[in-house]
């Protein structure tokens, strides 16, 4: 099987950085480019990375000696590349016009940036809940005047945990959310050693996180109508967002209310028994189980828990009723593999199986 060519625009952060990691024995995909601001172009990827190297694993082999470009060499990249996944630090105008520039040269985008997640066109995908949505990129293009480029994006990574087990209770209507985030410092881009502030303390804001978690979920759960995703009207979410010193993971407290108020057996039940779809179970980087419920009472813990199903899987315990909405319940993701590259890695998986990712 011949492998895409994929090129990483902004592959010398920290989620760049994991992308490298996760794709360097690929099934499906080879990383030919990266790409990053003019400062690191012309160096190698080694060279770029040089004393900023933040996973716990060595550089791969395969990405060494890449030569960077500069991700503004729009032109270059995508005679070398099938398509990108983009994690570049801009302001979200200029990634806006960056992404749509690399689509509009019929090279499509998988992005980890926000700065495309509220257009109407644009799928915003976690492929176990809402991979039909990929349907939306067939009016994309007609927009962007393309034949095969088009921009599908990831949810912040602040969703990831509590997103999940409410989908697979949506038959019930849930009414009403509040969940409380606790994010882990990598989600700043930052490990320990960078962020001495963080040690023995926490900061009860991340900028423009609360937005975020509170409506993206309604994207998610919307549905395509008249060459658009609209929103869902439903539930109501209200979120708060602090960091806390934990090096990978957030943590997420959530209350929620239905209209169909639930048994807790038939709750854990519908967490069990979650399946994606067949095409989606069988993507190669897909968790074999997709939810899990601890029985613990101190279960999930972040340490512990976070690397199930290799940072894949979405773990919750400690469901019980509560005194103002119907039932409690804590969750947890893997911030920087399902919130963010290894999510990446998965939509595009999914958008090959689809059809919608080719040689060109």
């Amino acid at each position: 099987m011949n492998k895409l060519k994929v090129g990483l625009i902004g592959g010398t952060g920290m989620v760049g950085q994991r992308f490298a990691c996760l794709l360097k024995n690929h099934p499906w995909f080879e990383v030919t480019v990266i790409a990053a601001s003019k400062k690191s172009s012309g160096l190698t990827y080694e060279e770029a990375v040089k004393n900023r190297w933040k996973m716990n694993e060595p550089i791969p082999e395969n990405v060494k000696k890449l030569i960077v470009k500069d991700a503004l060499s729009i032109d270059e990249i995508c005679n070398e590349v099938d398509f990108v996944f983009c994690a570049i630090s801009l302001n979200k105008e200029e990634t806006r016009k960056l992404e749509e520039a690399y689509a509009k040269h019929e090279t499509p985008v998988i992005s980890n940036n926000s700065a495309n997640r509220y257009a109407a066109d644009v799928p915003m995908i976690i492929p176990e809940i809402n991979g039909e949505h990929t349907a939306i990129i067939e009016a994309q293009k007609k927009r962007l005047g393309t034949k095969r480029g088009f921009i599908a994006v990831k949810p912040n990574c602040s969703i990831q945990s509590y997103v999940p087990p409410i989908s697979a209770l949506l038959e019930f209507k849930p009414k009403t959310i509040l969940a409380c985030t606790y994010q882990a410092i990598s989600g700043a881009g930052k490990t320990f050693n960078d962020f001495p502030e963080i040690i023995d303390n926490v900061i009860p804001f991340i900028g423009g996180e609360e937005e975020k978690s509170e409506n993206e979920p309604l994207k998610i759960w919307g549905k395509i109508k008249n060459n658009q995703i609209v929103n869902a009207e439903s539930p109501i979410i209200t979120t708060q967002c602090i960091r806390v010193p934990v090096s990978d993971g957030h943590l997420a407290a959530v209350f929620v209310s239905f209209e169909k108020k639930p048994s807790r057996e038939e709750i854990i039940s519908s967490w069990e028994n979650y399946k994606p779809s067949n095409l989606v179970a069988n993507l190669p980087s897909a968790p074999k189980k997709f939810l899990h419920y601890f029985t613990e009472d101190n279960r999930p813990q972040t340490k512990l828990d976070r690397d199930y199903e290799h940072g894949m899987g979405i773990t919750m315990g400690r469901l019980r009723e509560d005194k103002v909405y119907d039932y409690k319940f804590v969750c947890l993701s893997h911030n920087t593999l399902r919130g963010a590259a290894g999510g990446g890695v998965l939509t595009a998986e999914l958008l090959k199986a689809q059809g919608y990712l080719i040689a060109k």
